[in-house]
Order: structure tokens, then sequence, then C-alpha cells
């Protein structure tokens, strides 16, 4: 299939655009690859953010499942790995490294695992209020951690350490690094529009700041790059350390999801863009070996990235051969450029990854998300805060669980709000003239018990209390006319109603349980409780039913006074 899918890519109609989006890819990839290789790992350095472009660029395209998207590490994946690389070298300090990038390895597979589990339409059903808060908290650790390096100073491993510092970075700045750092920002955020569509500003910036460092300040003591390997990359096989394996795949799982969500979120935008529909669990196959082959040649993580995709269509970009030529390009650059890129400030770095940082943060949704709703934007700020200040996976895993609550606890009103105990004609529920006839004629003694929509285990409390409620009654009638699915204990709550109703020598009649709903209720053996002519499909004949029962009862003749039409 990969195959097929890289021969139809040599389309002559495609050839040109696919060329040229590859390559204008790869110039925006090189200068963010570059920083966030510095920003992940001082033992890792700048190379690991190439590898990880070159690696998860070329086998997410080969094996992924959205044509036009360019892969690469990302600014959430960045941090994550920063932390991942700063709490494994303190615990391992000969190995940590190599265990970090076990662990990108494991994130790999576990990529590749949601795949085969088809887990694809799954994965971007986190809340928006969640993911929101996260990548904005991302966006705002890289702003606060690259404050030192833009002013001339070492980057600081932690937010908080970067805070104490900071009346130092601000009263003792490096005058020629923060000149630059001050003069990549102006290119990245100024640069005219249809400029920047031929040119990146990143590359702009980093190659005028460079010069002018090299040119006119060769003798400064501004902290660069330095050297970086050049050839092919180096094996590194996995290595587990037993004490740290939990912290492993947690880990691990922490950036297979979050990669899973960044580029699945990458392919919605350009199947926006290209008017195509990618293959969410093919994407995610493709994503878990490009980063298990990234762990396994040094690399860092990485996922389908947002702006080099939309660069890439652009400029023409629209097969998996785009994909692959970006990839290409940057393995050219590996290979040869190396002594091009070792004289970079990190300040431009810094700079650089500001403007990565701001582009993260969700600002539209931070300005109105009180205006939306309040309990969403305080859900959205906790995460935001808790990413920031506390830890990436427990603010992942506290906002998604309060989401959760919260979206359980609107699902459980809404179901309590179809959960209805009638025996007089009131207008609570729609009923035919011949129906509101019958429970008049009744005069209470017949219990109508209407369900509607999914009832799941939010509705079975209401359902006891509703039923609590109307003690005196002849007949029940249990309508799940309207009830397309019951849930385990919304089952067990209409079986003790049903069970209660016959102990007190109550007849009691089910109607309208069709397909899963009347196959719960015979697993149940629900059924096996009431008589067969007990069980109808209309709620009218059960009315008119129980009202000859209401009549025997009460001593009049079944005969009489009693409409079955």
């Amino acid at each position: 299939m990969t195959r097929l899918r890289l021969i139809n890519s040599f389309n002559v109609r495609y050839l040109r655009g696919d060329l040229l989006g590859g390559v204008t890819a790869a110039i925006v990839a090189l200068p963010l690859a570059l920083a966030f290789g510095v920003s992940a790992s001082p033992q890792a350095g700048a190379i690991a953010g190439l590898y990880g472009a070159i690696f998860i660029g070329l086998f997410a395209a080969l094996f992924g499942g959205t044509p036009s998207q360019i892969s690469g590490p990302t600014g959430p994946m960045t941090v994550v790995m920063a932390t991942v690389f700063t709490g494994m070298i303190a615990k391992n300090p000969d190995n940590g490294v190599e265990i970090a990038f076990t662990i990108v390895m494991l994130g790999g597979l576990f990529q590749i695992l949601f795949g085969v589990m088809r887990l694809g339409k799954y994965i971007t059903f986190i809340p928006y209020t969640v993911v929101s808060g996260f990548m904005s908290g991302i966006g705002f650790i890289i702003l606060f951690l690259q404050i030192g390096p833009l002013l001339g100073h070492p980057s600081s491993a932690k937010v908080v350490d970067s805070f104490s510092n900071l009346p130092k970075f601000l009263s003792n700045p490096h005058p020629v690094a923060t000149g630059l750092g001050l003069l990549t920002l102006l290119i990245v955020f100024l640069s005219p529009p249809k400029l920047n569509r031929i040119i990146p500003s990143p590359l702009i910036a980093l190659v005028v700041s460079t010069v002018i460092s090299v040119t006119v300040f060769p003798d400064s003591d501004i902290t660069r790059i330095g050297t970086i390997p050049t050839g092919l990359p180096k094996l590194h096989l996995p290595v587990f350390d037993l004490n740290q394996i939990k912290d492993m795949v947690i880990y691990g799982l922490m950036l297979a999801t979050l990669g899973a969500i960044d580029s699945l979120l990458t392919s919605l935008v350009a199947d926006n863009i290209t008017r195509t529909q990618h293959d969410s669990d093919k994407e995610l196959i493709g994503q878990g070996i490009g980063n298990l082959c990234a762990g396994l040649f040094g690399g860092l993580p990485g996922a389908g990235a947002t702006m080099r995709t939309v660069v890439n269509v652009r400029a023409g970009g629209k097969t998996a051969l785009s994909g692959v030529i970006h990839a290409v390009v940057l393995l050219v650059i590996v290979l040869g450029a190396g002594r091009l890129t070792e004289n970079i400030p990190n300040a431009v770095l810094a700079g650089i990854l500001i403007k990565v940082g701001v582009d993260i943060i969700d600002w539209g949704f931070l300005k109105r998300a009180h205006q939306i709703s309040l309990r969403a934007a305080g859900l959205m700020y906790m995460v935001l805060l808790l990413t920031v200040f506390v830890d990436l996976i427990i603010a992942v895993v506290v906002g998604v669980f309060l989401a959760n609550l919260f979206t359980l606890k609107r699902l459980s009103d809404l179901q309590a709000e179809q959960v209805q105990a009638i025996t007089t004609p009131n207008g609570q529920l729609r009923l035919k003239p011949e129906e509101k006839s019958i429970l008049q004629q009744a005069e209470g003694r017949i219990l109508l018990f209407h369900l509607g929509g999914p009832m799941s285990f939010g509705a079975a409390k209401t359902i006891s209390r509703r039923l609590s409620i109307v003690e005196d009654y002849d007949v029940l009638i249990l309508d799940l006319s309207e009830v397309p699915h019951v849930g385990v204990t919304a089952s067990l709550a209409i079986e003790n109603m049903v069970k209660e109703a016959c102990e007190k020598r109550r007849a009691v009649f089910l109607v309208g349980a069709t397909g899963k709903v009347k196959d719960r209720l015979r697993r149940l053996k629900l059924l096996d409780r009431l008589l067969p002519k007990n069980q109808l499909q209309s709620r009218q004949e059960a009315l008119a039913a129980a009202l000859l029962i209401v009549k025997e009862r009460q001593g009049v003749s079944s005969s009489k006074g009693v409409n079955l039409d």
C-alpha cells in the first residue's frame, strides 16, 4: 500500500508542487528543529531536533494517513520531552539520556497500538477546554523558559526557577545577546506577510542575526549552538531502569497521547485546506513509526506540525512525496552543512521559540472563555495553571476527570428531565385525547412511568426518586417507547421498580421495549416477571387494559364505561 502510494506521488501533476512544498517546509523546519533541540536538553543538543524532524517527517509521510501533512518536533512535545530529559538525567546521571530516548520509542509504540486498536476517532474526544488550557500552558512555559536565553543567560529547567531568576536576568542582561534576541523578535513578529510567504520569518531571523553576530561581534562571549555532529546518526538501543519503569510508561503514554492529539488536529486543518479526508488510525500508525525511529536514532519526538503543513500545502504540496522531500532536504543539511549552524547564537533561537510560544497560546479562547461558560473558563484556566506550575500529566488527568464529571452531571440532568411519573393528564407529556381520557377515568389509579432518550446510570437515582413519590396506584405502565439505549444501572433501577410493584400485587405493563433495550431486559430476566399480554407496543392499548383492571378492582363491570378504541 505504501509503495503504491509513493508511486502515485510521482504523478507529473503533483511533482512540481510536492518538490516546492517539501523544500519550503524544510526551510521552515530547520530553525525550529534547531531551537527545539537546544531547548529540550543541552545533552541531546540541536542535532536531536534535526534527527527528530528527519525521521518523523520521513516515516509519518510514508506510513501516515494525511498525505499533505509535515511532521516533526513541536512546541508541546518539546516541553514534555524537556521534562523527561530533566527527570531521567537527574535520577540516572550515567544513562538518563538513553532512557529518555527509550521513552520516545515507547511513545511511538503506544501510538502504533492506538492506530491498530482503531482509537483514532476517540483521541480528539478530549474536551476543548482541557486541550486549550494545556496548549496555552505549554505556550507560557516556552515563553518563561526562554526569557533567560533571550537575555544571554543559561536557560532554566523549570518555570519556577525562571521566575525566581527573573530579577537577575532583567537587571543584568548580556548586551550583545539581548540585542540579537530583540532583533530576532522584531523580524519574526513584524515581517511583512508577503515576504513571509516567500521566505519564512524564522529563517530570515536566523540568517540575519547569525551573520550580524559573526561579522559585527566575532569576539563576543555570547552562547552559541556549537559543533553539531555531521554524518549519519548513531543507534540508541533501548535502555530500561526497573526502578523508573512506571515513570517511563507514564511519560511514554503522555507523549503518545499528546502527539496523537496534535497530529490529528493538524490532520483536520489539512483536510479543511485540501478538501480531502485523512485516515486517523493510519496517521497514528505513521506517527508511531516515526517516533519509534526518532527515539532509536537520538531524535526528539514529534507530531503533525500545523504551520509546516500549511506552508507545504500553500506551496503546492499535495502528496506524501512532499513530506519525504522535506525530510531528505534536512538530511542533506545534517550531512553536509553542520558547520554553517554552529555559530547560531542561543539568544536567536530563544527569540524564535518565543514566537512559537506566542502562537501556541489560544488567545482567542482565553479572551472569551468566560463569556461562553464560567465553568468552562474556570476549568481551562485551572488546566493552564497546573500545566505551568505543577505538572503536565497532572494537568491533563485532572482536567479530563473534572470535564467528564461536568459532562456526566449535565447528561444526568437532561436524563432526569425525561423521567416522568404521571397519574393525571397535566401536560407533562404529550398524550393523545384518548389517552388523556383514560387517565381521567382512572382517577389517579394508573401510574404512567415514561422514560425518554438514552438512560444511563445518571438516570437511575431519578427513576427511584420519582417512583417513591407515587405510592397509591393499582397499575404501573412502564413506557420505554422513546428509549434507544438503557445502561446496566438504569436497567437495575427499572428491575427494582417492577419487582416492587409485583411484590405489592400491582399490575405491570411494559410498553415499547424493542431491540437492544428489550434484549437487555430479557437478560435481566425482567420479561419473565411479566405476562406476555402485558408486554405491548402501544401506550394507548396498555392504558385501556390498565383501566379495565382498575374498574375490576373498584367492583365496576369491565364492560361499562370503558372506551377501547
